[in-house]
């Protein structure tokens, strides 16, 4: 047990046990002096806004959510504007913030929300995760800092948190590992102010029990927390076993009409880049202008190759060559081969692109 003053055994919870009561205490002072308050889609604090943010927030840092939590809202304020919003008008909202998957789901939740629930988020746990892209960390902060009911979250920040302060050793993705972190998270959480304490724990995590190197000397648990006291906090949480990454390498087609129109293809719904505008893609092994023959059916001029370019998903590396082509005789077959259009770039319009394909086409443009 951990011994604590006469202000935290003022401000315990009796609902629960004295070591929960102690650093859920310490969290929320914690949080009362430095927690973050400030925050877009903290005012006004409505379902709406606080499940975007979760959304966005998912494998993305704050810093880089605000600007397109901000111009998500002005697009789509509600549920019924999102539910209602073509997808090309949501992807493109979202292009540039990469795990797109996110924002498929966030569409299709709406319309089922529009269908299912009378236009109203739902705030139990259970019923959020039956919407697409709602997991059980997700619904708890869903439902906590919207609703301001009791339900534990378990974010990265969190895990990193409760990893440290109790030396737990194993990778969180590990089911031992996560049943028990999910275990101190439900121990921890208090009954009241959880919508605070959530907030508290995720701001820690996220500007304090950093990954690397913490500022331990301002963590209101430095006391209390193991692996501080063994010496070795980045010891904890243990990272994920390693893999090689794979690399693939294709080659990008700017293939341009008479008046400088850029062909676009539309991806599948699944997949990387699912349902977003991109460039056609040509194998580094194959010939362009047998390639262009055979699945587009139109030849092209001498190519231009511009610098080759990194992108970096989660699971491989992907090597991109973009090549500048002319089209010799655009036809018909090219429009009538599926989700294909020709692409102005001096009036672009509200269509999702891939972000590669968004800095290449900046780059022939400026």
């Amino acid at each position: 047990m951990v011994p604590y003053d006469q202000t935290e055994r003022h401000t315990a919870l009796s609902s629960q046990d004295p070591y929960a009561a102690v650093f859920s205490c310490r969290v929320l002072n914690w949080f009362d002096r430095y927690g973050r308050k400030d925050l877009p889609w903290q005012h006004p604090r409505d379902p709406y806004r606080i499940w975007v943010s979760e959304i966005m927030l998912q494998q993305t840092q704050v810093n880089t959510v605000i600007g397109y939590f901000e111009r998500f809202m002005q697009a789509f304020p509600d549920i019924a504007s999102l539910a209602k919003a073509s997808s090309d008008r949501v992807m493109h909202h979202w292009s540039g913030l990469g795990y797109y998957a996110r924002a498929r789901n966030l569409h299709q939740s709406a319309r089922l929300i529009m269908q299912q629930h009378q236009g109203v988020l739902p705030e139990g746990v259970d019923c959020l995760q039956t919407l697409p892209g709602i997991g059980r960390s997700t619904a708890g902060a869903i439902r906590s800092l919207a609703f301001e009911k009791y339900a534990p979250i378990l974010d990265g920040n969190v895990k990193r948190v409760l990893a440290r302060h109790f030396a737990l050793s194993g990778w969180p993705g590990r089911s031992a590992v996560l049943k028990r972190l999910w275990q101190l998270s439900e121990e921890l959480t208090p009954q009241q102010r959880t919508a605070d304490y959530n907030q508290a724990m995720m701001d820690l995590g996220a500007t304090c029990c950093v990954r690397s190197k913490p500022t331990c000397d301002s963590c209101p648990l430095e006391m209390s927390c193991k692996a501080r006291a063994e010496g070795d906090v980045s010891r904890y949480p243990t990272s994920k076993p390693r893999k090689s990454i794979p690399v693939r390498a294709i080659q990008m087609l700017v293939l341009s009409d008479s008046g400088g129109d850029i062909l676009l293809e539309q991806r599948p719904p699944s997949g990387i880049w699912g349902g977003l505008w991109s460039l056609p893609e040509c194998p580094v092994e194959q010939s362009l202008q047998g390639w262009c023959l055979d699945e587009l059916g139109v030849g092209v001029g001498e190519a231009r190759y511009l610098p080759p370019r990194r992108h970096s998903f989660s699971h491989f590396h992907l090597d991109i060559t973009p090549v500048l082509l002319e089209v010799k005789n655009p036809a018909n077959r090219l429009m009538d081969a599926g989700a294909r259009v020709w692409y102005n770039l001096s009036q672009p319009d509200d269509r999702g692109l891939a972000a590669p394909v968004s800095r290449i086409l900046q780059e022939i443009n400026a």
